[in-house]
């Protein structure tokens, strides 16, 4: 028997993608009423998770944040049967990740963070990707039931947080290529340029192509050998901001790396590489 608590679009679509597999489904959420309307697909709906979870062997959760975790599974855990696996697939701090591995395990049940890049979508069609990492043995013996879940399955090794970190890190590279979208419109907008045609820029020109070769130049630390000369690349930046301040459009995401480029030509850098912006960060 599975137990899922948290029934927002991930988890609710996990739930009917479980379902459709055939394994008996146990629902919680805060909002009965999100639960009950998975009754309809099969599972049973419970008010109270204390409920939810008797029986199961296996416990997902699609939450909010390490509070919300920490408060459902306190509450659960009087119904919790001996054993029971808790494989949680929310987004949290690798603290708290590591945290609950070891309290669980203290209490002698097994906790797995597991998050994943999905969209509600793949969660419905068992596709995109899913982190794990911490005791190999545990995650060799879930791997296969979890492998349904998802297209790909990532095995980070065995620090029990290493996966909470790396859903952090994609996050964070989403939040700032979704930012640079918003100000390539934003300055497009400016110069009267359709979302059409920066649509079809993008189709034909993928910079997400160049994603390895800039990690490389970063972690190679060979910033004396420049592609693109770091004066070179403000005095682009700054041609970006003259245009949006001209046009009057706002850029969120440019005048702070603005900003930081300054600070490194002022440090001499401005015939460097201009990722040296990220030497800091591997010195």
């Amino acid at each position: 028997m599975i137990a899922f608590l948290g029934m927002g679009h991930l988890g609710a679509n996990f739930v009917q993608a479980l379902l459709r597999n055939g394994n008996q489904v146990q629902v919680w959420n805060k909002t009965a009423a999100k639960a009950k309307a998975l009754e309809a697909y099969g599972a049973k709906a419970f008010d109270e998770v204390t409920d939810a979870v008797k029986g199961a062997t296996r416990i997902h959760l699609t939450l909010k944040d390490d509070a919300s975790v920490n408060e459902v599974l306190e509450k659960a855990s009087v119904s919790f049967e001996p054993g029971t696996m808790i494989i949680d697939h929310t987004t949290t701090t690798a603290e708290g990740a590591a945290a609950r591995t070891e309290l669980w395990k203290s209490k002698g049940y097994t906790y797995l963070h597991a998050p994943v890049f999905m969209g509600p979508i793949n969660a419905l069609e068992c596709t995109g990707t899913m982190l794990v990492s911490g005791d190999q043995a545990v995650i060799a013996a879930i791997e296969p039931e979890l492998a349904k879940m998802t297209s790909v399955v990532i095995n980070f090794g065995t620090k029990n947080n290493t996966a909470a970190g790396m859903k952090l890190i994609g996050n964070l590279f989403l939040i700032a290529m979704t930012a640079g979208v918003a100000d390539s419109l934003s300055l497009a907008k400016g110069l009267d340029i359709s979302t059409d045609d920066v649509a079809a820029l993008f189709n034909s020109w993928n910079p997400g192509a160049m994603l390895p070769a800039r990690l490389k130049k970063i972690t190679s630390k060979t910033f004396d050998q420049p592609t693109w000369e770091l004066a070179m690349a403000r005095k682009d930046a700054g041609l970006m901001i003259a245009e949006a301040n001209r046009t009057n459009v706002p850029l969120v995401a440019i005048p702070p790396i603005a900003a930081e480029m300054d600070k490194w030509i002022a440090r001499g850098e401005g015939k460097s590489d201009w990722t040296v912006i990220a030497k800091d960060t591997v010195e």
